[in-house]
């Protein structure tokens, strides 16, 4: 494999891994907006049972769907976040490897 082709497939790397990098940013917000679920909901829970907030059936179903929902959307993209980063690392190891085949020349002054 010539040259070339090595800094052709180094590019193409560093491109998915950009785009890997983007995908985890995304799964890191939604990851915060469900924990911020979850407190929400939690705090009207404990709010309508402690009777700060009138009992109201419709407030005590959306509190426990944001509890639910906000469970569900921070543990799909945590496992989501975990897989991308394990291909983030494989990519790097990648691209170090093929970094590693490419003859570095001296450059004189």
């Amino acid at each position: 494999m010539d040259e070339d082709d090595l800094r052709e497939q180094i590019s193409r790397l560093e491109v998915h891994i950009e785009e890997l990098a983007e995908a985890i940013e995304k799964c890191r917000k939604v990851i915060l907006i469900s924990k911020a679920a979850i407190a929400v909901g939690g705090a009207l829970i404990l709010a309508i049972t402690f009777g700060a907030i009138r009992f109201d059936p419709m407030a005590m179903i959306a509190a426990i769907t944001a509890v639910v929902g906000g469970i569900v959307l921070y543990g799909s993209n945590r496992s989501t976040l975990e897989q991308t980063m394990a291909a983030v690392r494989a990519a790097e190891a990648q691209r170090a490897e093929l970094i590693g085949r490419i003859e570095l020349r001296i450059v004189a002054h």
